[in-house]
């Protein structure tokens, strides 16, 4: 195994991180976000305001979209596999 194919695997694995995180994590932004512009019109300061939509909204997300991102790291995963006898070959 080069230094490329390190390279390589270390490069898809962080795409496959970013896009299993992305819909959890845009979520949160977005619940947040308009938390906080809610709070700044209303003046209200609570914080149990903000963490329990966030809470109950990275909940749903994780509902909706845990089939998907299950069959991502799946994929991912029976790809490396299928990657390793080429990658043990090259040594």
């Amino acid at each position: 195994m080069s230094d490329a194919d390190v390279t390589q695997i270390a490069a898809a694995t962080m795409m496959v991180a970013a896009k299993v995180a992305a819909p959890i994590l845009l979520t949160a932004l977005l619940v947040g976000f308009l938390i906080s512009l809610f709070q700044a019109a209303t003046q209200i300061q609570e914080a149990t305001l903000s963490f329990v939509p966030k809470m109950i909204a990275v909940a749903i997300a994780l509902l909706v979209t845990g089939n998907w991102v299950l069959s991502e790291l799946v994929s991912f995963t029976h790809s490396l596999f299928d990657q390793l006898p080429a990658l043990l070959d090259r040594t």
